[in-house]
């Protein structure tokens, strides 16, 4: 049986879309780009909803967009547009999107069905705009890891929270107390 990791490895996606390292976004944008502490991340399981975003340096350039437009989430500047799915199809009834297929970044939920160390296994839960352009459709299986999740839905706060010893509870504590506004 091959390992999630090497699964991993194999994993290939059209038009030289990658699933985007949320850690190094992390890294270079601060509190800009805010993703969960690694204490949670490590607790994520089969059934917990996960966001991650695919993206191509092919389509980075868009001559017919504006200069800068403003990202959803933190209301900053931009200059690489990216679509965003705010909560997974099968929690929230989501209307059909009219949008064009640009070649834009995507952010979309995974539904977590297994975990191998730091390395998760999930099925897709939107239908995505960009689908003719990267290949995944709502439904498909994707292997992710864990510097690749963006976000936990809230919906599972409370069972993350539960699972965590005093220790780790502590290392959350010490995060939230590192957010700056």
């Amino acid at each position: 049986m091959t390992s999630l990791k090497q699964q991993f490895v194999l994993q290939n996606f059209s038009n030289d879309y990658q699933l985007v390292d949320g850690e190094a976004m992390h890294a270079t944008h601060g509190n800009q780009f805010q993703i969960p502490p690694s204490v949670v991340k490590r607790h994520v399981g089969t059934g917990h909803f996960v966001e991650v975003r695919i993206d191509s340096p092919r389509f980075s350039v868009h001559d017919d967009d504006v200069e800068q437009c403003t990202c959803p989430s933190c209301h900053g500047e931009m200059s690489d547009p990216i679509l965003r799915h705010d909560h997974p199809a099968s929690l929230v009834s989501i209307t059909p999107q009219k949008i064009p297929s640009r070649g834009w970044g995507e952010d979309f939920w995974v539904r977590i069905t297994e975990r191998e160390d730091d390395c998760l296994k999930g099925v897709v839960d939107n239908p995505l705009i960009e689908t003719r352009l990267h290949d995944i459709h709502s439904g498909d299986e994707i292997i992710l890891q864990e510097k690749h999740v963006l976000a936990v839905h809230t919906s599972h706060r409370a069972d993350l929270v539960r699972r965590m010893s005093a220790e780790e509870l502590k290392e959350l504590a010490v995060w939230l107390g590192s957010i700056k506004d």
